[in-house]
């Protein structure tokens, strides 16, 4: 889609701050733009007409027989990979996006097996530069984006990011579980607190236990969400929220079952059947 209005190289030109902050910006969208963006043209219509599910990490994904996902193509987000203290199963590409989660991660994304998207602000100088890793230029304005080689949007929640990463991809149905939409905090959406005692926002109760963490922003996650499902719709594709219990209401509900059954299998795999 055409660039919003006031947008520059992925820079909002109206946006107010001073002249350091836009140099910087500048200086690191030309870095991305030459020397990671180019890496990303591979994943385009990668995955055209199949299907995928994208994981939340709410307190829902740890009720959740998630075995039967090594059949599909599935997206992980942020600490995802503790959930693997529980069970096993295969990933196919791991995304975040938030200074925080990168920051504290940083040794896991460069051990993953599989291919790491992350915020090239957030990731540089804190990550390493790995095969695997992938970096995406997410500093432009509210919108939902096609094309990942170009600047795209945060919209508040990485599972955003992960919608039009699956887009660009060219997957026809995506799958949710585990986007549970309900967050016990106190505190302005952004703000940065340190979590005292379990995390019960999340599968595990060491996700952020003891560390540092930023409310979620619960309203602008859903215009993001209403932004994700209008395009895919406009594009005849689908987002379906299978999360068992979530409080999203944004999505088509469907079992989780349900969405075993309509997702289409990785090539070669069967399809997967509940235990």
């Amino acid at each position: 889609m055409s660039r919003p209005q006031g947008t520059l190289f992925g820079l909002n030109l109206f946006e107010k701050g001073g002249f350091r902050k836009k140099w910087k910006e500048g200086w690191d969208y030309l870095e991305w733009k030459r020397r990671y963006a180019p890496r990303l043209h591979k994943y385009k219509n990668l995955h055209k007409g199949e299907d995928c599910f994208i994981l939340g990490n709410g307190p829902s994904l740890g009720k959740m027989d998630l075995a039967p996902l090594s059949n599909y193509h599935v997206f992980g987000q942020n600490k995802i990979f503790l959930i693997f203290e529980k069970t096993r199963f295969d990933l196919s590409y791991l995304v975040a996006v938030n200074p925080l989660v990168i920051e504290q991660s940083a040794t896991a994304f460069e051990e993953m097996d599989c291919p790491v998207f992350l915020s090239h602000t957030a990731a540089k100088g804190v990550v390493g530069h790995r095969d695997n890793i992938e970096r995406l230029h997410t500093l432009n304005l509210w919108s939902f984006y096609d094309n990942i080689a170009q600047p795209i949007c945060e919209g508040n929640t990485v599972t955003y990011v992960s919608m039009q990463i699956a887009y660009y991809m060219g997957f026809q149905r995506v799958f949710l579980i585990g986007v549970d939409h309900s967050f016990k905090q106190k505190g302005r959406s952004h703000e940065v607190q340190t979590m005292q005692g379990d995390d019960q926002n999340h599968f595990h109760p060491d996700y952020f236990k003891g560390q540092q963490w930023q409310l979620a922003d619960v309203y602008g996650s859903e215009v993001s969400y209403h932004l994700a499902n209008y395009f895919y719709l406009q594009d005849g594709r689908q987002i379906f929220d299978a999360t068992v219990g979530g409080k999203l209401e944004v999505f088509p509900k469907i079992a989780y079952e349900e969405a075993l059954d309509m997702a289409q299998p990785k090539k070669g795999k069967p399809v997967a059947k509940m235990v």
